[in-house]
């Protein structure tokens, strides 16, 4: 049973899942399944009190996606920030445009199954 912060961040999650972006929704089409080395990705998944994009655990790998909203300072340093706190994890963090996904999804393939060996 989940209580206070951890029932709001599932249901967060949850929520995200409902209301994926249009370049989450293609990169999950191609990662989902086990299509990626037969291995599980989930996406908007929680780690402590962060939703990731996409996550893979068997190679402690978090994929993040980032929309027009990303190039704003304060939000390049909450990102920085972020990722920081997930690398204490041993989280390898890895970020894509919206616009890469969208312009050219198999180059991006690419790049994840590098970070996955």
């Amino acid at each position: 049973m989940f209580y206070g912060a951890e029932k709001e961040i599932f249901q967060r999650a949850r929520e995200l899942r409902r209301n994926m972006t249009e370049a989450e929704k293609i990169l999950w089409s191609r990662i989902r399944n086990k299509q990626i080395n037969n291995t599980v990705f989930r996406r908007q998944h929680p780690i402590d009190i962060f939703i990731v994009d996409f996550y893979c655990h068997k190679h402690k790998l978090v994929i993040e996606l980032d929309g027009g909203i990303h190039k704003h300072p304060d939000i390049q340093e909450r990102d920085k920030n972020r990722s920081a706190e997930m690398e204490k994890y041993g989280l390898k963090i890895i970020r894509f445009t919206n616009n890469e996904i969208l312009s050219d999804v198999n180059k991006v393939i690419e790049k994840i199954k590098k970070y996955m060996k």
